[in-house]
């Protein structure tokens, strides 16, 4: 039986009246998504284990997140490739998960009142919060998936092949500003600032602006782009209807039988994600407790907890920082990649610079290098340094995996192919987190095995164990 193409209504349109104030507009999500990652990733390891909970079992909490995007990012990334819906393919993803980290966001800070309101055994309160805490981080994580996932397939949608570089830029720098927002946050006393009106404690209002955060950054993105409306999708296939079993069989279809160019990009996400994985989750509790072989033993221990924080978060504000400043002028020292479409360099110079490929290569290898230097360094000063040179490659790491995919996308759209396989950015997207998430569960593993080796040994920080 014949296929029939997808039919279509309307075209894709940004507003703005510059470029940079639409490639603004159109990657502004992208800073809302990261103050939420960000504020997980920084603030809820501090959190869980003042609640008592041990670092093994911590490495089991942080499942979530590669979980969540194992399952999630491929299955809202073909479902949102199908989507008929009159606001277009992904932006009722991106508003539908909003809303629902919004609310897990609120219940994470408030995890303790909640509980407190329906129990009032202490002992039961102590557990029953780290049950909820942790059930409410796996949930958080599954809904930032559905909105991540739509999100970056936008971009690509909204952009043509010689624009996927630009458009990665922008979204690194959106991710970067709202890195960075929350670092300093964290390095700030907000209740100095705010007073009670976000909450009494720190945490709570890191979670509450968070939530604000992401509902302004995915509205404002929703809002300044119109999508072309998919009114009939490509004719039904054994693997083009939204059943349980079709998706699986779709997405398994997808996987196994990627085009060249981007299974390579797979490939190599899924080699230097074995090394960012454990950086990111775990670099901040690494600076904090080698601020606390070092913190004076005369003040309180709440003191010297919140001291430990601070630092932590002045070492990533400071990568935060100058991951920003690589996001923003990374692509004007690269080369131009409207040459690899034929056109002429625009002058000697222009054709000297490096091209995206080099820089992703060089920038494995010099993190390579720098995780090399941390079982040498005990100062939490030098250990700061070595975070804030990680920015470099880090900055590399977010622009050259999704110009690549845009690209291929593009090319995929523009060729007499299957109509399943162009216009399908959703499910690459997807898929190239399946090789994101793989590393991550297995420095999972790797993490608890190493930390209950250390616990059973005795060997943790004294202090976090008192």
């Amino acid at each position: 039986m014949a296929v029939s193409g997808p039919i279509w209504m309307g075209q894709s349109h940004i507003k703005g009246s510059t470029e940079s104030m639409r490639m603004m507009l159109l990657t502004f999500a992208s800073l809302g998504l990261q103050f939420c990652w960000g504020t997980e990733m920084t603030y809820g390891t501090p959190y869980l284990l003042s609640l008592g909970m041990s670092k093994s079992k911590l490495s089991l909490v942080w499942v979530a997140g590669p979980l969540s995007g194992l399952v999630m990012q491929p299955v809202v990334g073909l479902l949102s490739d199908r989507c008929t819906n009159r606001w277009g393919r992904r932006r009722p993803f991106m508003m539908a998960g909003t809303f629902a980290v919004v609310v897990c966001l609120l219940i994470l800070g408030w995890t303790e009142a909640i509980v407190k309101y329906f129990v009032g055994d202490e002992e039961r309160i102590r557990s029953l919060t780290v049950v909820l805490a942790v059930v409410d981080i796996y949930i958080l994580d599954f809904m930032i998936n559905i909105s991540q996932s739509a999100c970056r397939a936008l971009v690509t949608d909204a952009l043509p092949a010689e624009k996927q570089q630009l458009g990665s830029a922008w979204c690194s720098r959106m991710a970067g500003f709202g890195q960075m927002l929350v670092y300093g946050l964290g390095a700030i006393d907000l209740q100095h600032i705010f007073g009670p009106l976000l909450g009494d404690s720190q945490f709570k209002q890191v979670c509450a602006t968070a939530a604000i955060a992401m509902l302004i950054a995915q509205g404002t993105t929703c809002w300044a782009v119109s999508e072309r409306i998919l009114t009939s999708p490509p004719s039904q296939t054994p693997t083009s209807n939204n059943s349980i079993t079709s998706i699986l069989k779709q997405i398994s279809h997808t996987t196994l039988n990627l085009p060249d160019g981007i299974r390579a990009i797979c490939h190599v996400q899924l080699w230097s994600w074995i090394g960012w994985f454990p950086f990111l989750f775990y670099g901040s509790t690494w600076v904090g407790e080698l601020y606390l072989l070092s913190a004076p033993t005369t003040r309180s221990k709440q003191a010297i907890l919140t001291e430990t924080g601070r630092h932590a978060s002045q070492a990533f504000m400071l990568f935060s920082i100058l991951n920003l400043l690589g996001s923003i002028f990374l692509p004007s020292l690269l080369y131009d990649p409207s040459s690899s479409a034929g056109l002429p360099a625009k002058n000697p110079i222009h054709s000297k610079k490096p091209t995206l490929k080099q820089a992703w290569r060089w920038s494995n290898f010099s993190f390579a290098a720098l995780m090399a230097l941390t079982p040498f360094i005990s100062s939490f000063h030098l250990a700061t340094i070595l975070i804030a040179l990680c920015a470099f490659p880090w900055s590399v790491a977010g622009l050259a995996p999704g110009t690549f995919l845009g690209v291929q996308v593009n090319r995929l759209a523009s060729l007499p192919l299957d109509d399943e396989q162009g216009d399908a950015a959703g499910i690459y997207f997807g898929i190239l987190n399946i090789y994101t998430t793989i590393p991550q569960f297995l420095g999972t593993g790797i993490s608890w095995v190493v930390f209950s080796v250390v616990e059973g040994a005795g060997r943790e920080c004294r202090f976090l164990r008192e």
